[in-house]
């Protein structure tokens, strides 16, 4: 007997996420790894293998929408391309994510891998971030605390003839092209082979396998998975929904991002017996976790890990706060936005990745004075001279001495 449509796509959710955090686990790919290797050892590989995922997601998508015309990506759930340009919401919600993952020991995927290695920190992390994306998209709490500024400071871009905030959307309504598609295809081209040649410019990256293959298979998993949701068969998904009576949540086009899901599953974990909230997102979350998981046992590396010691517990429990705000503020995570949303040219994408790496390397250089210098370094302090650090402020205003 042949599974229902919406069986066989969350089967395809979860198969892939499981080979996702397999990957994850056994190459050890963590964006947050990537912005500490970055600024603290001035080693750039993980930062690379991270732009080669984006890079072959951004030529999977171009290839799948713009040349095949196998797959539309619009509209997509978070609606990535969506015309109201939403600047501050990306800046700050990926400036908390930012901090947030720092603070946590790691983004919404490298919490998921953590808890599949045993890491008890982890599943703390994954509840409390859960909790408060499921306050941000469940209850008032965004209507209340961001909808007023965020609504005043968005950027209605169709209304200046844009048909979406992705960057060929924006030539093409600036220069008045008419051909979206072209333009999509030739700017995916161009920036995904610039990026390309710019990561594999580098013999030391060449010479890593772990990391030229965690990237090439992270970002072909995106765009399988684009394919199937945004295709034939994620067709067949949004259609039959409208023959039945009880809807399941979360039915649209999309790829892998996983603060949003977190918040998911923890309304799932309040009402179990609802199949209905059984999501995409739910199963990319499960996914993950089961694939580390596998991985973690297949090399006998499973090892249960406990918080140091109550600061520990506080640094964890604050960072998951700033990840489930910021995840869903900035509209998704370093995958979410960095990779899955990066790869539809989104301009709001492009600066989420940014603002989350630069909220990051930020508090790692605080973090870093505040270790060195201890009870000299004040927060004013390191945070001044982190940002002289970062070529953000004139060298004549350090007040720490760099290491």
């Amino acid at each position: 007997m042949e599974l229902q449509i919406t069986t066989q796509i969350l089967i395809w959710a979860f198969a892939l996420a499981f080979v996702l955090g397999a990957v994850a686990n056994k190459t050890n790919f963590c964006t947050m790894g990537a912005v500490s290797d970055w600024v603290n050892m001035g080693d750039t590989n993980r930062m690379k293998a991270w732009l080669l995922a984006i890079a072959v997601a951004l030529l999977g998508v171009t290839l799948i929408e713009g040349i095949m015309g196998y797959a539309s990506i619009d509209p997509s759930l978070p609606p990535y391309r969506s015309e109201q340009f939403a600047w501050l919401r990306y800046i700050v919600g990926g400036v908390l994510f930012g901090i947030g993952m720092t603070f946590a020991s790691g983004c919404g995927n490298k919490t998921l891998v953590r808890i599949g290695g045993g890491n008890i920190k982890s599943i703390f992390v994954l509840i409390v971030a859960g909790f408060f994306a499921y306050l941000m998209t469940k209850t008032d709490f965004y209507a209340v605390l961001f909808h007023p500024w965020v609504s005043a400071t968005t950027i209605n871009l169709g209304k200046m003839g844009m048909a979406g905030q992705d960057i060929p959307a924006i030539i093409g309504g600036i220069f008045g092209a008419e051909n979206l598609n072209t333009l999509r295809i030739v700017f995916g081209l161009i920036i995904g082979s610039a990026i390309l040649f710019h990561v594999f410019r580098s013999e030391d990256f060449r010479s890593n396998n772990e990391n030229v293959i965690s990237g090439i298979i992270i970002g072909i998993i995106i765009v399988l998975a684009w394919a199937i949701t945004g295709g034939s068969m994620g067709t067949a998904w949004k259609e039959a929904v409208d023959f039945m009576d009880e809807v399941p949540v979360g039915v649209m086009t999309q790829s892998y991002t996983f603060i949003n899901p977190m918040g998911d599953t923890f309304a799932l974990a309040l009402d179990p017996t609802n199949s209905l909230l059984i999501s995409f997102g739910v199963m990319s979350l499960f996914g993950v976790i089961a694939g580390s998981l596998v991985i973690s046992l297949l090399a006998k590396a499973f090892r249960i890990e406990w918080f140091n010691d109550l600061k520990d517990f506080i640094n964890h429990m604050f960072g998951a706060v700033l990840m489930g705000i910021g995840g869903v503020l900035g509209m998704g995570c370093t995958i979410g936005q960095g990779i899955t949303g990066f790869s539809t040219l989104a301009l709001g994408s492009i600066l989420v990745f940014v603002s989350i790496v630069f909220g990051s390397a930020l508090t790692m250089k605080i973090q870093f004075y505040k270790m060195v210098y201890e009870e000299e370094a004040t927060f004013a302090k390191s945070f001044i001279t982190a940002l002289v650090d970062m070529k953000l402020l004139p060298a004549a205003m350090r007040k720490l001495e760099a290491v």
